[in-house]
Formats: structure tokens, sequence, C-alpha cells
């Protein structure tokens, strides 16, 4: 598939830049994959086309305030870190800003322009100012104080309340972007499809800044996908046959929960007799993930899917093209444009049922 066969147009100004208030008022397009047809309501009204019986799988990461400040020493050369991923208890893949951050570079983290207790030293140099750093003390204590929430790169607006870029039901510290899908989900939203008998799950995901970078090759099949950390607890694998054992359907709430159900769909299975399931029982699954999903994949676990508006010529656009259908996805984003619709991170949602 050619990388072209992912682009559109977007007009700048429906890049959406700020929340809408309250979280269940954004707009939802409701796409029907069987028959193309598309339908226009708000977030809130997503309970019309859940069913008793099925399965919500969010993923509960926390987006880390990952971007942090310093200076290097000697010297004093300003420069700017994010936060990867943690490797170990005081190390961590970062993307580091800044002039001649060598092997043996050390920094010192700074809290307001003056110097924290917290340096680091660069110990591996990697690609595109990836690096790895050995920090003094582990960092999620120093967080609160040091660290910015990393907005995407295309918010140029400032977040005048950092949990807004956390969902309602973020826990576990990990994250350099938020699961954007769930963003749309209030207490009181969760709480009214559970009494109709939708249920809720949570995986993790932990989503890296390489969500945002496009695919830059000539055809997605020669692209290279991130890794990411996930994880599928037994209780959660548990849920997840008995809702399919009852007929029930799982709703991946965001590309990253889709991520984590079809990587244990293929690593973290139960073996069963042939013949003896009409799929493939799930088991836990923790671990790295790089799988791509792109069209022509074979979707073992989701039924639904409630994902944002993508970039293009990104991976995650690949994705919905392949669980919806390339021809679906096109109609449904020409659509959302004409209808002003507002995209990426702070946008509106899609249901895809």
């Amino acid at each position: 598939m050619k990388t072209t066969d992912l682009d559109y147009t977007l007009p700048e100004e429906l890049i959406a830049q700020t929340p809408v208030e309250p979280r269940d008022s954004s707009r939802l397009l409701v796409l029907h994959r069987a028959d193309g047809r598309l339908e226009h309501r708000i977030f809130r009204d997503i309970g019309n086309y859940l069913r008793p019986g099925d399965l919500l799988v969010a993923n509960e990461s926390r987006v880390l305030p990952a971007r942090l400040f310093g200076h290097k020493e000697p010297s004093g050369g300003k420069v700017e870190v994010l936060l990867l991923h943690k490797l170990q208890d005081t190390q961590w893949r970062c993307l580091v800003g800044g002039a001649r951050t060598r092997v043996g570079t050390r920094l010192r983290l700074d809290r307001h322009g003056e110097p924290s207790p917290l340096t680091a030293e660069v110990v591996v140099a990697g690609e595109r100012g990836e690096r790895t750093l050995a920090f003094s003390a582990p960092v999620e204590p120093y967080l609160d104080a040091l660290g910015v929430m990393p907005l995407p790169p295309y918010i140029h607006e400032p977040l005048r309340d950092p949990e807004r870029y956390q969902t309602v039901y973020a826990h576990t510290l990990g994250s350099a972007a938020a699961p954007t899908a769930g963003l749309h989900f209030t207490p009181e939203l969760l709480l009214s499809l559970r009494d109709q008998g939708v249920d809720l799950a949570f995986v993790t995901l932990h989503v890296g800044l390489d969500t945002f970078r496009p695919i830059t090759e000539e055809t997605i099949e020669d692209h290279h996908i991130h890794t990411e950390w996930a994880s599928l607890s037994l209780p959660v694998a548990e849920q997840i046959n008995r809702t399919k054992v009852l007929g029930g359907r799982v709703v991946a709430v965001g590309t990253t929960s889709v991520r984590v159900l079809e990587t244990a769909a293929r690593r973290g299975l139960l073996q069963t007799p042939a013949g003896a399931c009409p799929w493939r029982p799930l088991a836990p699954y923790e671990g790295f993930t790089d799988l791509y999903i792109t069209p022509g994949f074979d979707f073992r676990v989701v039924d639904v899917m409630v994902t944002n508006f993508h970039l293009p010529k990104s991976t995650l656009l690949a994705l919905v093209m392949a669980f919806a259908g390339e021809d679906n996805i096109r109609r449904a984003y020409a659509e959302a444009i004409a209808q002003r619709y507002r995209f990426f991170s702070f946008g509106d949602a899609m249901l895809i049922v």
C-alpha cells in the first residue's frame, strides 16, 4: 500500500487546540462497517450503539509530566529532556534537545530556572536525538516539581488544566502522550453505560512519541513501527473470554487498546483443543509490542472501536483503515472535514461498529 493512500488535506483551523467541556459533549461520527453508513451524534450518545453484555476495554496509562528543562555542566548550555521509556530504576530512554549532548555529558535539571538536586549523565547516544540518561535518583518523585505536560507538536495553545490531557481513569504512570480516544468519557457516562449492562476493563499501553511521526517510506510495508510496553492482566483476559463466550462484543477504546488486545491474541493465548472453541481464548500478556496493523490484518479480538481522527500518513490511520475498510475511512474523513469536525488529540471522536 502506498503511503500516499494515507494522505488527506486538512484545513489547519480544524486541528483542535483545546478540549471541549464537558468531555462527553464532543461530536461523534458513527461509521457502520457493513454498509458504510454514517451518523452524526454527540459522544454521550454512545450508549445507543452498545448492548448489554458488551465490554469496553480502555487504556489506563497515565501521561508523565515528561518534559524537563536543565543545563549542561559545567558549560551551562541549555537542554530540554523528554522522557520516553523507563529502562531501569534510574535509567530512561529520552529525547534530548541541545547541542553536543554526547556520551558522558552531565546535565542538571532545573526548577523554575534554578538548579535542582537531580542530575543525569548521557550513557548511550541514539539516532534522531534519542539518548539514554542515567539519573542521580529515581525521576518520579521530582516530576510534579520539575516536569511539564508534553502536548503534541500540533497543539499551540497552553493547557490550563493538565488533567484534561489525562483520561478520568488514568492510573499507571508511563505515557509520553495521552490515549486520546478515552478523553471523551466522564465518570457519569461510564456509570450510565454500566447501568445499561456494558462492562468496563482496563489494559495498559504506555504511549510513545513515535505515534506522532509520519510514515516517510514510499510504501507502508517498508515502515518500522515503534515499540511500546503493554500489559493485559489475567482478570481482564478472563473478562474478555467470558464476553466472547456469552456473545458480547469487545469494544476497544482507542488504537492503543486495539494493539494490546491484538498483541495478546498472537502472543498470550491459552492452548485449547482444535475445534473446541470458535476463537482461541486469551491469556495474560506483559511485554513490549511492535504489532503493526495495516489493511488486510486479521482482527481476532476487537469487534467495535472508539477512536479519534488521526494524522495523515500515520500508522494509526493505517490501523483504522484495516479495521473499517479503506474506502469507508476515506469517506468518513471527507464527511468529517465537510461537517467541520475537530481533529486529532483534543478533537472529536468516531465510533466504528
